[in-house]
């Protein structure tokens, strides 16, 4: 045994030494056709030679440069890049070292912004339940994943939770989508009533819900009637983007889709598509400027804040997307993947539903179809299919306690924007070999 604390250190890993394309090997020379990008990072796989390049450049002119002394040219310039791309009133960009520093840095900036107005009575936080944020106890609380919180429940910020907008189990039969929008809509009204309209200071939700939900896309109207809410009440709109943004499910900012602006949006792994550590917090100007007329100090910091090569990474990952056109695949490469998944597996037994959004897709598994029954948790389903996945040759990211941290099972795929229609027929080829392997339950 070596000395490194893996994350899980009861397992055994293989060992990757090398990565091309879509494909990562391992020191036994195994290939793996990388379905998941990890955890939704490797948006253009793993070989991108201009991203490298520029990183290279980055460290031979300037590794590091502690921001509370310079500023650097990377820094600055991807700054503007990604405002560029974003609606107003977001105008200003901090940065981190990924996604769970960068709800952190929310959560901080968004308490400041009240107390620089003079709202310090402001103190609650509203999040979802089956969200998450991040492992950071800022993250995790408003977080809303039980597995995730419940050793950590005394150590964390009082947070309140309301319903995620998960219409496969909770949309009720007959119910229209206006109808589901409104009843999320009057529990979150009700939320923010119990805790007094003018003590919250942000509702906190994932434009689309990843790793604890599973690529669950929000109906249509429902970020539209959580900004109204907010803004009625002066409450921040808080959206994490961390796994969904960045051109994952089809444009530059998931939020684009749903007609509503936020106030702070978080993005990070497909960012620097893992090329080196970065994540980031979009801050809309009223809030930048409330701080910059009052104490002129956001009480916050990192460091690694910017740090030059990662932000000369990230940059360049901008320019393949935009400039380059790949983050112009992802809608028809999105399509050829719901079409390939919805061939294989829309009538299987144990597939219950199948969501999402450009390359950002999931697959929920239940022990039956009529009545959503999910497996047993002893089971330990997802755990079973990501082994299955790994001895065919493919990487996905399987999660258990879909429905409330500890029941039901799904399969996330998240494919990198370069994948090629050929291997959208591998994944699903290897998915339903590995689906089938873990489904022989004695």
């Amino acid at each position: 045994m070596g000395h490194v604390f893996h994350r899980n250190p009861l397992h055994s890993y293989p060992v990757a030494v090398a990565g091309d394309g879509a494909y990562l090997y391992d020191r036994e020379g195994r290939r793996y056709l990388d379905a998941s990008g990890g955890a939704a990072v490797s948006c253009l796989g793993h070989s991108d030679h201009a991203v490298i390049e520029a990183i290279r450049q980055q460290l031979e002119a300037l590794p590091f440069a502690h921001t509370s002394f310079f500023s650097n040219e990377p820094m600055e310039a991807l700054a503007d890049a990604l405002i560029e791309t974003a609606p107003a009133p977001l105008d200003k960009v901090y940065f981190t070292s990924g996604g769970s520093e960068a709800m952190e840095a929310s959560l901080k900036l968004a308490r400041q912004y009240f107390v620089e107005k003079g709202e310090p009575q402001r103190a609650h936080v509203i999040g979802r339940r089956q969200s998450y944020h991040g492992n950071t106890l800022g993250a995790l609380a408003v977080g809303g994943n039980l597995w995730r919180r419940r050793q950590f429940e005394p150590l964390l910020i009082g947070a309140s939770h309301v319903s995620p907008c998960y219409p496969y189990r909770d949309q009720r039969e007959g119910e229209s989508d206006a109808a589901y929008v409104a009843r999320l809509g009057a529990e979150l009204e009700a939320e923010i009533q119990r805790l007094g309209g003018d003590r919250v200071i942000a509702f906190v939700a994932e434009t689309v819900a990843g790793a604890t939900l599973g690529a669950a896309p929000p109906v249509p109207g429902y970020f539209r009637r959580v900004r109204e809410i907010c803004d009625r009440h002066g409450i921040l709109l808080i959206l994490d983007e961390v796994m969904c943004g960045v051109g994952r499910c089809g444009t530059m900012w998931a939020f684009e889709a749903e007609g509503v602006v936020p106030d702070i949006v978080t993005i990070a792994k497909g960012l620097g598509a893992g090329y080196q550590p970065i994540g980031a917090m979009v801050v809309g100007k009223p809030i930048y400027e409330a701080v910059t007329g009052g104490s002129g100090f956001f009480q916050h910091g990192y460091t690694y804040l910017g740090h030059a090569a990662a932000c000369a990474g990230a940059l360049a990952v901008q320019h393949r997307l935009r400039q380059d056109g790949v983050l112009a695949r992802v809608q028809p490469m999105g399509q050829a993947l719901e079409k390939a998944l919805r061939s294989a597996f829309a009538e299987h037994r144990h597939v219950g539903d199948i969501r999402g959004r450009g390359l950002f897709w999931s697959l929920e598994m239940v022990a039956e179809r009529a009545s959503k029954r999910p497996f047993d948790p002893e089971l330990r389903l997802h755990a079973r299919i990501k082994q299955a996945a790994l001895e065919t040759g493919l990487l996905c990211y399987p999660m258990g306690g879909t429905i409330d941290g500890i029941r039901c099972d799904h399969v996330l795929l998240a494919p990198p924007f370069i994948i090629e229609p050929g291997q959208i027929e591998e994944l699903v080829h290897k998915l339903g070999r590995a689906l089938q392997r873990a489904l022989v339950i004695s």
